[in-house]
């Protein structure tokens, strides 16, 4: 299995506008191959922002990258940086090969 994930550092105040977007989206996952699951979890807040993490589970590393070059992954992401202003920063992207 391959975990991919995005970390968001979200400006206080926009936490709640962060996730409306996520929940009003459609990511056009459900009939991509490979796919296993997606969440998004809330992490701690500081004194500058709340952090974020998109998390989703593919069966390879190979199907999460076949679908980064999808019509699918374009659709699902298309129009993400009109909301630019409640980030600080571009998201962190880290992906895990699953050992155990």
């Amino acid at each position: 299995m391959y975990i991919a994930m995005n970390r968001f550092k979200i400006i206080i105040g926009n936490e709640k506008k962060f996730e409306s977007i996520w929940v009003k989206r459609d990511s056009y996952l459900k009939d991509v191959p490979g796919f296993i699951t997606f969440h998004l979890v809330k992490g701690k807040t500081n004194k500058n922002f709340t952090l974020y993490a998109s998390h989703s589970t593919w069966k390879t590393e190979n199907d999460f990258i076949n679908w980064t070059k999808s019509k699918s992954f374009r659709i699902a992401h298309k129009g993400a940086g009109k909301y630019k202003d409640i980030y600080i920063g571009h998201p962190n992207f880290e992906g895990f090969k699953v050992i155990i």
